[in-house]
C-alpha cells in the first residue's frame, strides 16, 4: 500500500531497483542525488508504473536509452482526469507528505503534494539517443526535465501535446535541428530552457514563445530570432499577410493622427472666437466700453 517512496539525497550505490513494479499504490518516487547507475530500462522486465505521477532521478549515474514505449503504461499521466484534486497524505489529515523537487528552474520545498501534480525528472545523467515520442502522450504532465544528459535527436514535435505542460528543461543535452513550431500551442508553459545544445533555424514566434528571453535559447549558434538580436532574414515575419496588415495599422495611425490635429484645429478656432465675443459683450455691459468689431 506504500505510495510514497523517498530516498533522495543519500549514497545510494545500485542498479534502478526494478522491483518498485511491485508497489501497485505507488505515486511519488524520489530517488534523486544518489550513486545510482545502470539503465532504467529492461527489455525483460514489463515495467509499468499505473498510478505514479511524480518521479525523480536526478543528479544520479543512470545511462542509456529510452525506447519508445517507455511511458505508454503511466496511466496517472496520461489521462488529465485520472485523478481528484486533493492533497497526499493520511484521510484524517493527521499528515501531509511533502517533497523538494525542481520546478521552472528552482528548487521547492512542497509542504503539501497536490494529486494532480505531476513531473519528470531525470536531469544530471548520462541518458543518451532520442527522446522518445511517446513523451507526448503524457497529457497530464506538469514538469518535464530532461536537461544534462547526452539525449542526441531532434526536439520530437509530439511534445506540442503536453496541453498541460508548465515547465520544460531539455537544455546541455545534443539536440539538434529546429525548434518545433508545435511547442507554440503549449498555452500554460512559463518556463522554457533549451540552451545549450545544437539547435537551428528560427525561434517559434507567437504566443508563449513571446514571454522567454534570451536565457531560454542561449549556446545554439544556429538559432536565429529576436530574443537572440539575430535576424533571420525574412524568418522574422512570418508571411506577406502579417506584412500587409502591418502597413495598414501604419497607415490607419497617419490618418488618426492627422484627423486629430484638424479636428483639434477647427475645434480650438471656434472656442476662441466665441470666448471672445462673450468677453467684448462683458466689457459693455459692465464698463459701457464700446470696442469696435
Amino acid at each position: 500500500m506504500l505510495e510514497v517512496l523517498n530516498l533522495g539525497n543519500n549514497k545510494m550505490n545500485d542498479p534502478f531497483p526494478f522491483w518498485l513494479e511491485s508497489l501497485t499504490e505507488l505515486q511519488i518516487l524520489i530517488l534523486r542525488a544518489n550513486g545510482f547507475y545502470g539503465p532504467i530500462w529492461d527489455p525483460c522486465i514489463n515495467f509499468s508504473f499505473f498510478k505514479l505521477h511524480v518521479i525523480d532521478l536526478s543528479h544520479n549515474n543512470f545511462f542509456g536509452k529510452l525506447p519508445s514505449g517507455y511511458f505508454q503504461n503511466w496511466s496517472a499521466i496520461l489521462d488529465k482526469n485520472s485523478s481528484q484534486s486533493g492533497y497526499m497524505g493520511d484521510d484524517s489529515n493527521y499528515y501531509k507528505d511533502s517533497m523538494s523537487l525542481v520546478n521552472k528552474g528552482v528548487e521547492l520545498k512542497f509542504e503539501k503534494i497536490l494529486t494532480i501534480f505531476t513531473a519528470i525528472d531525470l536531469s544530471n545523467n548520462r541518458f543518451c539517443g532520442e527522446i522518445p515520442d511517446s513523451v507526448g502522450n503524457l497529457k497530464a504532465l506538469i514538469v518535464l526535465n530532461l536537461s544534462s544528459n547526452n539525449f542526441m535527436s531532434h526536439i520530437p514535435s509530439s511534445l506540442g501535446n503536453l496541453v498541460a505542460l508548465e515547465s520544460l528543461d531539455l537544455s546541455q543535452n545534443s539536440l539538434f535541428g529546429e525548434i518545433p513550431q508545435e511547442l507554440t500551442s503549449l498555452t500554460f508553459l512559463e518556463y522554457l530552457n533549451l540552451s545549450q545544445n545544437q539547435l537551428s533555424g528560427p525561434i517559434p514566434q507567437g504566443r508563449q514563445f513571446l514571454t522567454f528571453s534570451s536565457s531560454s535559447f542561449e549556446g545554439n549558434f544556429g538559432l536565429c530570432g529576436f530574443q537572440l538580436s539575430k535576424k533571420c532574414g525574412n524568418n522574422e515575419i512570418p508571411n506577406s499577410e502579417m506584412r500587409h496588415e502591418s502597413s495598414l495599422g501604419e497607415g490607419f495611425c497617419w490618418e488618426v493622427v492627422v484627423i486629430g490635429y484638424a479636428c483639434g484645429l477647427v475645434f480650438g478656432l471656434v472656442t476662441e472666437h466665441i470666448v471672445t465675443l462673450r468677453r467684448i459683450d462683458w466689457l459693455v455691459r459692465n464698463f459701457g466700453v464700446n470696442i469696435r468689431r
